[in-house]
């Protein structure tokens, strides 16, 4: 077996010799004008840059050289050649770094120091010595640009402008080098192009095949100064594409019939005789038998923006179905949440509860007493009082006692300790069961909010796909060309509006592309408004990255945090979230578990995280605060947490500021500092939310200052942190929170009274 793979080896490597070979010796007839032959040069130092192995390029290029003119200034000047290409490769090989084009060009030009030598001793015009040395460096880059695609990428990816550009320019040299090869009078250059028209018309969209004659008819004018294929060529396409089909026997006689009418019924040929026709057969021939594999892969490369309109309107058909779905569902959770609400029991007034517990006590106290008749009916309506008064004062401090009993009453009334036992009893169990009762409608109310909530995220998202997707072709293609012009290889690029203010772009390119600062600015300009990305994920391809970017904000943001633990306290209750929200939205929260140490670290980490996923999931402000504050309010372990939040709308500079039981926050821009003081009770206190909110605008290069109480009661009052906040000249968030930090310990003698923390966030153009 290893023997066989050995043979394998060396048949490949035979195979490949051969095939450069005939490559140069192609190229080596390939002339402009007759005059200048510079494109041998060109190709090889291509091929290299392209990795294949020099020891067998070098050798084929020598070959090629002698099979075309055996003298001894070229034979001289083909090993300058090669060994000015050789050396440096194996330098780079060794020193383990990549040739950069530029430094290609200059070793392809130093390589011709012996054509040009001999040249200029010969007498030729100066002129076309440095024509001949430019042009064969140009020629290189037209190479390697449609190499890296066919050689370095594979077949797998659409080539851009630029490399169709260059492929072109390839084939026309190629077809100018054929034109004066023949071998008994069969023309290689009609076996070539035949099957190069039929190959791209079964590939491509349109009459491209029709473009494609005329480069290679323009070839054959380059190197003969004579137009007598372009004639030829340009039928050839015409009838091909009358008759391309999927089924490729048509458009192979198509090609042979119009060469027998060019040839015989216009004469476009000097002389035409049956030899001239078998080229032609032999290349519809190739053509009929390769198998369709080789055509898909091909297609891939040439394949144009407008064969993805079915897939675009496949994502616009989608989001049809995805819109009406979202709605519908928003619809059965708004009906549920009107369901749970309806399921809720309000707990009796004061008046009923007085009255139901009077009733009580009546029958179970009084109904066997032989003053009852005197009680409740002489004096009906002063007992009734009288046991409410009593009610009332149970519930209120818990129970009653004999103190608590009017002298008529203890002085008339045999059962007073019973009366005292069973009013307490009552009371307590009213109790009970109102709060089991209220615990109950405050879990029915949390639920119906939360359908609510959800109800309007699907209503949202419903809004956000109810219109067409318009995507941008043109943006498109110019993104990929313009990436390929600065070595970022983009495989597929999708461009569309997502509304009217942002503009989304989804790239497709290699692993070491990702991050590359000319993949954001390319995309920026194309698109004309700076785009920034915002997901990187791996494509479905090894090796490759889906890059989407999209229309960047007006505003960005960074922050600073400094804290301190309370003296002697190993946990602090101080808990924050920074997080950036869908919409361009920025969220900075401060919560803070009253007192310190492990339950109130716990307390203020279970409300600044369920903060967060509400947030995050895309709740209302109001269902958002309503929701964290009934489930803090059904734990009942009378430790409450001040809430303070922000949330930047980063494209338009509106800030929302939600405070619950926390201080003031201050703003800070270049010229003053406002106050927004803070209001309403704790979470948890309360099953009602009643938060303070309000909206203020902020702009570059703006400070939002948010404190936990430990910083903002070691200062004297709001006034005296903001004229400290407006003596502070730092511009480094993270600089200006140490400092407040600094200043509050500074006001205690360097003692944490309370778990200290301070959020400093500066707002700047993105």
């Amino acid at each position: 077996m290893n023997k066989i793979n050995g043979l394998n080896k060396y048949a490949r490597w035979f195979l490949a010799l051969i095939l450069y070979f005939l490559l140069f010796y192609v190229l080596s007839n390939a002339s402009v004008g007759g005059a200048i032959h510079p494109f041998t040069i060109g190709m090889l130092f291509a091929l290299v840059w392209a990795n294949q192995k020099v020891w067998l390029v070098c050798p084929a290029y020598l070959f090629a050289i002698m099979a075309y003119n055996f003298s001894f200034e070229s034979v001289i000047s083909a090993l300058v050649a090669i060994m000015v290409c050789a050396l440096p490769y194996y330098v780079h090989v060794l020193c383990k770094k990549n040739i950069l084009k530029w430094e290609l060009g200059i070793y392809a030009l130093i390589s011709q120091v012996g054509t040009i030598v001999f040249s200029a001793t010969s007498g030729v015009n100066p002129f076309m010595i440095v024509g001949e040395a430019v042009i064969g460096v140009l020629f290189m880059y037209f190479a390697i640009y449609i190499f890296e695609p066919l050689i370095v990428r594979g077949f797998a990816y659409k080539l851009t402008s630029l490399e169709l550009i260059c492929g072109g320019v390839l084939l026309l040299i190629f077809s100018d080098g054929l034109a004066g090869i023949s071998f008994f009078g069969f023309s290689f250059l009609k076996l070539f192009v035949c099957f190069i028209l039929l190959s791209v018309s079964y590939t491509c969209k349109g009459y491209t095949s029709s473009l494609v004659a005329g480069v290679l008819g323009l070839g054959t004018m380059l190197g003969t100064n004579n137009p007598v294929y372009v004639a030829p060529f340009v039928l050839w396409s015409l009838a091909i594409s009358c008759f391309r089909t999927q089924n490729r026997i048509f458009p192979s006689l198509a090609v042979v019939i119009a060469e027998l009418v060019s040839g015989y019924y216009f004469t476009l040929y000097y002389s035409y005789t049956w030899l001239d026709i078998l080229p032609v057969i032999l290349g519809a021939l190739i053509f009929f038998v390769l198998p369709r594999s080789i055509y898909d892969q091909v297609s891939v490369l040439l394949s144009s923006t407008s064969d993805r309109l079915a897939m675009k309107n496949v994502v616009n058909r989608n989001r049809e179905v995805l819109r009406r779905r979202l709605t519908n569902l928003s619809e059965v959770f708004c009906e549920m949440n009107g369901v749970f609400k309806k399921l809720i029991k309000q707990n009796m007034s004061e008046t009923e509860v007085k009255d139901m517990l009077f009733e009580e006590i009546r029958s179970g106290i009084c109904k066997g007493c032989p003053e009852y008749k005197h009680c409740h009916r002489t004096f009906s309506d002063d007992t009734k009082k009288m046991f409410e008064e009593l009610i009332q004062i149970s519930l209120d401090k818990g129970k009653i006692t004999l103190l608590d009993i009017p002298s008529y009453l203890s002085s008339r009334c045999g059962k007073t300790n019973n009366l005292i036992s069973e009013i307490n009893t009552l009371t307590s169990q009213y109790k009970n069961y109102a709060s089991l009762v209220g615990n109950v409608d405050t879990s029915k109310m949390l639920i119906a909010e939360q359908l609510g909530g959800i109800s309007s995220i699907m209503k949202s998202l419903a809004g956000e796909v109810d219109s067409l997707v318009s995507f941008d072709s043109n943006r498109e293609t110019k993104i990929v060309d313009e990436l390929a012009y600065n070595n970022i290889i983009c495989t597929d690029a999708v461009v569309y509006e997502k509304d009217a203010r942002t503009m989304m772009a989804s790239l497709i390119v290699r692993d070491e592309d990702v991050d590359r600062v000319k993949l954001q600015q390319t995309v920026s300009k194309v698109c004309g408004t700076k785009m920034t990305p915002y997901e990187v994920y791996p494509a479905s391809r090894a090796g490759l990255q889906t890059v989407n970017l999209k229309t960047a904000p007006r505003y960005d943001c960074i922050f600073g945090l400094a804290s301190r633990v309370k003296s002697g306290s190993s946990v602090s209750g101080d808990s924050h979230s920074v997080l950036r929200l869908d919409g361009d939205k920025f969220m900075f929260a401060l919560c803070d578990g009253m007192g310190s140490g492990e339950k109130a670290s716990e307390k203020s980490d279970t409300a600044i995280g369920l903060i967060e996923n509400f947030y995050k999931a895309g709740f209302d402000n109001e269902i958002i605060l309503s929701s964290v504050n009934k489930l803090l309010n059904l734990e009942k372990d009378d430790i409450f947490s001040t809430l303070d939040v922000c949330v930047v709308d980063l494209r338009s500079g509106i800030a929302d500021l939600i405070k619950m039981g926390s201080p003031s926050t201050y703003i800070r821009s270049e010229e003053d500092c406002k106050i927004v003081e803070g209001g309403s009770l704790p979470m948890g206190v309360l099953s009602d939310v009643n938060a303070l909110t309000k909206k203020i605008v902020v702009g570059c290069k703006d400070f939002v200052v948010l404190c936990s109480d430990g910083v903002s009661d070691a200062y004297g009052s709001d006034s005296e942190l903001k004229d400290y906040i407006l003596s502070i000249r730092s511009t480094n968030p993270q600089e200006f929170a140490e400092k407040i930090l600094e200043k509050a310990l500074a006001n205690n003698n360097g003692y944490a009274v309370d778990d200290m923390t301070c959020m400093v966030v500066k707002i700047f153009e993105g």
